[in-house]
């Protein structure tokens, strides 16, 4: 059976999957990522875990994959197959899909963005299919986004589109690590959410997830910091809505968990905001932590759609 490996790279865990040409998911795995041992030994067990996926399709459908699609962390130029930089992994100027296509026999390789990868799957088979136009924006340890047009996602002149976290929303504010102060995803990530909530009910170990237990149990404090985070997230996308027109706004991540405690609210602010506008279908993300890893499939079946035959 032809099928395509596709690798969701994260800062602790990987996830991988034997990908059909209808989606299907054929064999899936995960393992730890690895990052306390170097940013040489996580590109190492990237490879393995690549090679192991290749031997299992063998194995069990007669063939090898046909290509590999891979999702990573950070800076990625795509065109060129190069993981640029990624903060949490260590690397710089990895030339992934030279080193995985060696080590998978010559197979073609295709090297994507995380959550432009997510986006690209929520786009096409998730919650924004069917939308010519759409924005997809988790909100977790930061805020990024995935500008989708037609099928396909804006990568941008240099890679870099879609960056929504780091639209100054209220200037002057807390220290981002850009360089800048106020970015959304210092006010509005779950990471934010965390540190706010932390702060406020005096618990250090407290989490975006206690607040929005919080808010839904009525506590006054919870909802303060609930309130802020709100706010600062529907000025950020307002700002992207009046560049961007999209038709479906879909918004994942850790903080998307809490469901209509943050979707009620945030469709209410967002509606609040726009005037011209024309306000966006904002919905939940529908396919949670393996987005990044079908997205990755789409990229390598992508890849054989456009190869010229030999």
């Amino acid at each position: 059976m032809k099928h395509v490996i596709a690798l969701d790279v994260g800062g602790t865990g990987m996830k991988a999957a034997l990908v059909a040409a209808d989606g299907t998911l054929l064999h899936e795995a995960r393992r730890a990522t690895g990052r306390e041992r170097g940013p040489e030994a996580v590109v190492e067990t990237i490879q393995d875990f690549a090679a192991e996926l290749l031997d299992t399709g063998r194995e069990r459908f007669g063939e090898p994959a046909s290509a590999a699609g891979v999702a990573v962390p950070g800076i990625v130029d795509a065109e060129n197959g190069i993981a640029v930089y990624a903060a949490n992994l260590g690397w710089r100027d990895v030339p992934m899909r030279e080193l995985l296509g060696s080590r998978l026999g010559g197979i073609p390789v295709a090297l994507g963005h995380d959550v432009r990868t997510g986006g690209l799957a929520e786009g096409r088979i998730g919650a924004g299919r069917g939308a010519d136009r759409f924005l997809f924006v988790p909100l977790g340890t930061g805020i990024a986004g995935a500008i989708g047009i037609a099928g396909r996602i804006e990568a941008g002149a240099h890679g870099y589109a879609g960056e929504i976290g780091h639209i100054v929303v209220r200037p002057g504010g807390p220290a981002c690590g850009c360089g800048q102060h106020g970015c959304l995803e210092t006010l509005a990530s779950a990471s934010a959410v965390s540190r706010a909530w932390s702060a406020a009910s005096g618990d250090p170990e407290a989490d975006a997830a206690d607040c929005a237990k919080a808010v839904e149990s009525g506590d006054p404090r919870a909802r303060e910091v609930w309130h802020a985070a709100v706010g600062a997230l529907a000025d950020g996308l307002v700002t992207a809505i009046t560049l961007l027109d999209p038709r479906t706004l879909i918004i994942g991540g850790g903080l998307a968990e809490a469901g209509e405690t943050l979707f009620t609210p945030l469709r209410t602010a967002v509606e609040e905001r726009v005037t011209f506008q024309r306000l966006p279908h904002i919905v939940p993300a529908a396919l949670g932590d393996t987005a990044g890893c079908l997205g990755a499939g789409l990229l390598a079946w992508d890849l054989l759609a456009t190869e010229v035959p030999a």
